[in-house]
């Protein structure tokens, strides 16, 4: 599932994510996103910027299009779900008890 994508980074852009990398109170997370940018500003393959951000492929394509969709202050906030979580349902014993 090789995706290829274009990242451009203005220089506005570049000096927030330059800031997030270098600041150390924030969160793991938003340092690797912003490595993720940058890194694939500079036109890296997929694999590399994965292993320099020390994520998988999958989250480098999903920050990448996350950047295309909402700049860098989709980066710094996750996406909502739905609440109440995936419910499960009690498991039925094959033999019925009477």
């Amino acid at each position: 599932m090789a995706q290829e994508v274009c990242v451009t980074v203005c220089a506005e852009d570049r000096a927030r994510l330059a800031a997030i990398i270098a600041d150390r109170n924030r969160p793991l997370k938003h340092i690797q996103r912003a490595q993720i940018i940058l890194f694939s500003a500079d036109r890296l393959p997929a694999l590399r910027v994965a292993r320099r951000a020390g994520v998988g492929r999958s989250a480098v394509w999903r920050w990448q299009i996350r950047y295309a969709e909402a700049g860098v202050d989709g980066l710094l906030r996750d996406k909502t779900r739905p609440p109440g979580g995936r419910r499960c349902r009690p498991r039925l014993s094959p033999r019925c008890w009477h």
